[in-house]
């Protein structure tokens, strides 16, 4: 669950305008911050990314799934049903074993992944594969 700080933070970016993708990114620094105290870890930096803004769609962000052949078509499910979660208005419960399961995955986990070297490689692949995709 997100903190109140959090979800604050993206109600205030969706006020005013900002790309959902945006909003999102409140979430993504939420854990980066979880991995960096310790809370849990992950285990590329990717991944971190990748918790954030399923949290995110889970919050209720408008940020779609990705489109066929961006990604694996198993990661594009697992963010088409966070979207969805996030869009219905009904709220589950969430399964206590499995998360407590998750969590425990996460902590066996290093936490170099959010590491500021780490997020700057991770940055710096990411604009690469945008500019060859611009063709610049």
């Amino acid at each position: 669950m997100p903190s109140k700080k959090t979800l604050k933070r993206a109600r205030q970016a969706a006020r005013k305008g900002k790309r959902p993708t945006t909003q999102a990114g409140e979430f993504v620094r939420e854990e980066m911050e979880h991995i960096r105290h310790g809370k849990h870890g992950a285990r590329s930096t990717k991944q971190a990314i990748a918790i954030g803004l399923s949290k995110a769609r889970r919050a209720g962000i408008k940020l779609p799934p990705p489109r066929p052949g961006q990604v694996s078509e198993k990661t594009r499910q697992s963010a088409k049903s966070a979207y969805r979660a996030g869009q219905t208005g009904q709220r589950r419960k969430p399964s206590s074993r499995r998360s407590r399961a998750t969590l425990t995955a996460l902590k066996r986990e290093g936490h170099k992944a959010a590491a500021p070297t780490a997020l700057a490689r991770q940055a710096r692949a990411a604009a690469r594969r945008r500019q060859v995709r611009s063709g610049g």
